[in-house]
């Protein structure tokens, strides 16, 4: 696509900044319902936006979206979940899944661009959310058995074992997402018909 070798333009920077801040508030749902954490893993929107952010935006918009969330976190500002941010967050047994957010939304963007069928968003989601446990938890757990304290008795089952509390969650969220991200990519191509070539 011609498209992803243009600079950035304003309306794609606004774009970014919004999912930005909406992953900022999908992070930190958490502060309204405390007890959404188990193990050591808040229970998010954080797949939700990051996922939309690919069916959205697309493969390199998205992925762009989730990369300067990253960083932003990184350098201090609390946008993780519970209000964190920081180089610290780096040796965080849940870094993993920020991490993987880049991916997913580059992926989502890339099933829905290679097809661009309603049912593409739903398998793009699915597939999303997919990739976002598989890192998330493996990396979850190697950081545990490598450097972080992990709870007595910790195991690769347990890891998953506190991944299936949130799973139904996120799997009715990617459905959710890949039914209105069609919809909103109608929507988007009415007023901004340059911005929505990677959906169809």
């Amino acid at each position: 696509m011609t498209a992803t070798r243009k600079s950035l333009k304003t309306i794609d920077i606004t774009l970014i900044g919004m999912f930005v801040a909406l992953m900022a508030i999908g992070a930190n749902i958490t502060t309204i319902f405390p007890f959404m954490v188990v193990g050591g893993v808040p229970i998010t929107l954080q797949t939700f936006f990051c996922i939309l952010a690919g069916a959205l935006l697309g493969s390199r918009l998205g992925a762009i979206a989730m990369s300067v969330y990253v960083l932003v976190g990184l350098v201090g500002a609390p946008v993780f979940a519970q209000f964190k941010g920081g180089f610290a967050t780096l040796v965080s047994p849940t870094f993993g899944f920020l991490l993987s957010f880049i991916l997913v939304a580059y992926v989502t963007g890339k099933i829905i661009e290679n097809n661009g069928s309603k049912a593409s968003y739903i398998v793009a989601a699915l597939v999303g959310t997919l990739i976002n446990y598989i890192a998330g938890t493996n990396l979850m757990f190697m950081a545990y058995k490598m450097w972080a304290a992990a709870p007595e008795g910790f195991t690769y089952s347990m890891a998953w074992g506190w991944m299936m509390v949130p799973l139904p969650k996120d799997i009715i969220l990617a459905v959710c997402a890949g039914l209105i991200a069609p919809r909103i990519n109608i929507a988007r191509k009415k007023v901004m018909p340059h911005q929505t070539k990677h959906a169809s």
